[in-house]
């Protein structure tokens, strides 16, 4: 079986990176994917869907470094659905997204692209960090 899931969306919060005991860099940062649609009454609605990314080892290095809230973001990875119930009583879900790619849009310059083995790509070949656009 195989999952690949693709979200487009801005950083909800700056992102926050950690490290497991054993040493190994780990990212943490939400984006909200947002749809906005007409419905047949002629409204406009909207939906914002939130998701929880991590980003491990050299690519969470990368996301830490140059990511930022509000900063429009692409993310390819798996995704992993949890559901609780609360404190409150209310049920509770979760959507985390473990990122392999990360594509960074807007922002400080026109995108830069990092999968989980820590390349970098612009608009063609790869290239080495100290070529990064930004």
């Amino acid at each position: 079986m195989y999952q690949h899931t693709v979200i487009v969306g801005n950083l909800g919060r700056d992102p926050e990176m950690r490290y497991t005991p054993s040493g190994v860099p780990v990212t943490t940062f939400s984006v909200a994917v947002s749809r906005k649609w007409k419905g047949q009454d002629g409204e406009q609605h909207e939906k914002t869907t939130w998701f929880r990314v991590k980003a491990w080892r050299k690519l969470g290095e990368l996301c830490n470094q140059y990511l930022s809230k509000g900063r429009l973001v692409l993310v390819e990875g798996e995704i992993d659905a949890s559901a609780w119930v609360g404190q409150d009583g209310e049920a509770r879900a979760t959507l985390e997204l473990t990122a392999q790619n990360v594509r960074f849009l807007g922002g400080r310059s026109s995108g830069g692209e990092f999968d989980s083995g820590g390349e970098a790509f612009k608009e063609g070949p790869a290239v080495g960090e100290e070529d990064l656009p930004f």
